[in-house]
């Protein structure tokens, strides 16, 4: 297979962006731990604002400084059409978002390892099966790409039930081992009782 300079390029972006989502849960989490609320909606919030940097000022800045996609201006080649799609597009994506903090919330702090890999195992499905109704080439799909769609899935079911566990705050072992060094220092500190005590 020959790769030319211009799929080395959009590889190099794809393994970036692989990148990217595939820390954005975790740091995602890890934002939450150091709020002081047990809400989600902050931690968005910040995704929000994150948003608006890049994905406004970013592009703003290498389209005049690179020239990439700057035509006749930043004012130029809007069009309806491309403006609804793209904001739906947009939309989606900030509600992705929104759900994917919503599960990591629901799920606590060991749903990192669970949550992240199915919305990553299905994510590339539904992204496939939505380009092939679009271009509307559902009568090309292959044996080959079933069996894909089908191990996907089959591999997110098994990431859910087995995903690691992290250990609860106190064993077993500890709460049996507690109540009996309590009794024993209870036993020590007791004073003694003599023979006349007793009998009186």
């Amino acid at each position: 297979m020959n790769f030319s300079g211009a799929s080395l390029t959009a590889a190099l972006f794809a393994l970036c962006t692989a990148l990217f989502w595939g820390t954005y849960g975790p740091l995602l989490q890890k934002g939450h731990q150091f709020m002081a609320t047990d809400g989600r909606l902050r931690p968005f919030i910040c995704v929000g604002v994150a948003y608006l940097l890049v994905a406004i000022i970013g592009p703003i800045v290498v389209m005049y400084t690179t020239g990439i996609d700057r035509g006749e201006g930043l004012f130029h080649h809007w069009t309806i059409s491309g403006i609804l799609w793209s904001t739906i597009a947009g939309a989606v994506g900030a509600l992705g978002a929104f759900t994917l903090i919503m599960a990591l919330g629901a799920g606590g702090p060991r749903s990192v390892a669970y949550v992240m890999p199915i919305v990553f195992g299905f994510a590339p499905m539904i992204s496939t099966l939505t380009s092939m109704y679009f271009q509307k080439t559902f009568n090309q799909m292959s044996p080959f790409f079933a069996a894909g769609l089908i191990l996907i899935v089959a591999g997110a079911i098994t990431v859910l039930f087995t995903a690691p566990k992290p250990k609860p705050h106190g064993s077993q072992e500890g709460h049996s081992a507690k109540p009996a060094a309590v009794k024993e220092v209870a036993a020590q500190e007791k004073p003694a009782v003599t023979v006349g005590e007793r009998e009186a």
